[in-house]
C-alpha cells in the first residue's frame, strides 16, 4: 500500500520542486542600486581619476636618530606644532649622568688654566725682576737663564691645560647634542595626523612600515591624482579641475595646479571597482585646494575630474615634467 501510492506522490513532488526552481531562477535579478550616487563631471571632456588627499608638506614620517625606550610624549593626536617644538623623548639618562662626570671635568681643567696662568704670572714677575737689577755683576747668567726657562715651562703647562680645558668643553658639547639627539623634535609646522607610540614602547629607528608619529600642515591640502598613462598627455597646467569627495557628490573643491612627478609609476591607490586593473602605470599630478571648512581629511579618496581635449582630438601641451613647487 505505501508503495503503491506514497512513492508516486513522492516522486511528483520533487518533479514539482523541480520545476519552481527552475522557474525560480530565470527570473531576472534586478540591478543593485550604489549607495551613494557618483559624481558627474561639469565637463564635456576630461580626465579622470582617484586622488588621495595630503599635507602639503605631503606626509611626514617623525622618527628618531637613535632607537631607546620612549619615555615622554609631548603631544596628542590633532595638535598644531611649530617647527622645533619637542615631540617625544627617548631614554637618555645615561647621558645625563655622563654629562655631569664630563661638567665636572670640564670645571678641574678651568681651574687648572687659572693655576697655571698665576704661574706663569709668578715665574715671569721674578724674571723681571732679574733683568730690572743694575748691578750686572750681582745677577749671575745661569739664574736668568733659569728664569727665562721657568716661564718657557710655565707657558707651556698653561697651554697644555687651556688645551685640556677645550677637550673638556669639546666633550660636554658632544654629550649635549647626543642628549638633544634623543628628544625628538618636529621638523616642520604642522598638524599630528598620527601617534602611534606610547610611554615605555620602544621606539626603534629607521624606515617603519607604521611610522612612530605622522606630521603635515594641513592649511592647504594637496590632492595626488592618480593619471592613466594613456591619458597622460592630455593633462595641462592651466586646466581646471573638480574634486568631489568619496560618498557625497554634493561637497566638492576646485583644485589649483600644484606639479606634476615625472615618473610613471605602477598604480598603487585602488577604488575597489571590479573592473579596475591593477598592473596599471600611472602619472602622478599633484593639485592644491584650501580646505577651510569642507569635512576633508587627509587619507580620504576624492573622485578627480580634470577638464582636457577629447582624446580622439590634436596634440596638447603637455604639463612641465618635474615641475613641482
Amino acid at each position: 500500500m505505501i508503495r503503491k501510492y506514497l512513492l508516486p506522490f513522492i516522486a511528483v513532488l520533487g518533479v514539482m520542486l523541480a520545476v519552481y526552481t527552475v522557474v525560480a531562477g530565470q527570473r531576472t535579478t534586478p540591478p543593485a542600486q550604489p549607495v551613494t550616487q557618483p559624481a558627474q563631471p561639469q565637463f564635456n571632456s576630461y580626465v579622470a581619476g582617484a586622488g588621495i588627499v595630503e599635507a602639503s608638506t605631503e606626509n611626514i614620517a617623525v622618527g628618531t636618530f637613535v632607537p631607546g625606550v620612549v619615555t615622554e610624549i609631548f603631544v596628542k593626536v590633532g595638535d598644531h606644532v611649530k617647527a622645533g617644538a619637542p615631540l617625544f623623548r627617548i631614554d637618555d639618562r645615561d647621558l645625563r649622568a655622563e654629562l655631569v662626570v664630563r661638567q665636572a671635568a670640564e670645571l678641574s681643567a678651568q681651574a687648572r688654566v687659572k693655576t697655571e696662568s698665576a704661574s706663569l704670572a709668578d715665574v715671569k714677575n721674578q724674571l723681571d725682576m732679574w733683568l730690572g737689577v743694575n748691578n750686572t755683576g750681582a745677577v749671575s747668567k745661569d739664574e736668568v737663564d733659569r728664569k727665562r726657562y721657568a716661564v718657557q715651562i710655565e707657558e707651556a703647562k698653561l697651554a697644555q691645560a687651556q688645551a685640556d680645558d677645550v677637550s673638556a668643553s669639546a666633550q660636554v658639547k658632544a654629550t649635549e647634542i647626543e642628549i638633544d639627539r634623543r628628544l625628538v623634535k618636529a621638523p616642520v609646522e604642522g598638524e599630528l595626523l598620527q601617534v602611534k607610540v606610547r610611554l615605555g614602547e620602544y621606539a626603534p629607528a629607521g624606515a617603519l612600515a607604521t611610522p612612530l608619529m605622522l606630521l603635515g600642515d594641513t592649511r592647504t591640502l594637496h590632492v595626488r591624482v592618480d593619471v592613466d598613462e594613456n591619458d597622460a598627455w592630455r593633462v595641462t597646467p592651466n586646466a581646471r579641475a573638480t574634486a568631489y569627495v568619496r560618498g557625497n557628490r554634493d561637497i566638492k573643491t576646485d583644485l589649483t595646479f600644484f606639479g606634476v612627478e615625472p615618473y610613471v609609476v605602477p598604480k598603487k591607490s585602488l577604488t575597489g571597482d571590479s573592473s579596475e586593473r591593477v598592473d596599471t602605470r600611472v602619472l602622478q599630478v599633484l593639485y592644491s585646494f584650501d580646505r577651510g571648512k569642507l569635512p576633508i581629511y587627509v587619507g580620504q579618496q576624492m573622485d578627480v575630474f580634470i577638464d582636457a581635449p577629447a582624446a580622439g582630438g590634436g596634440s596638447s601641451a603637455l604639463a612641465s615634467p618635474g615641475k613641482v613647487q
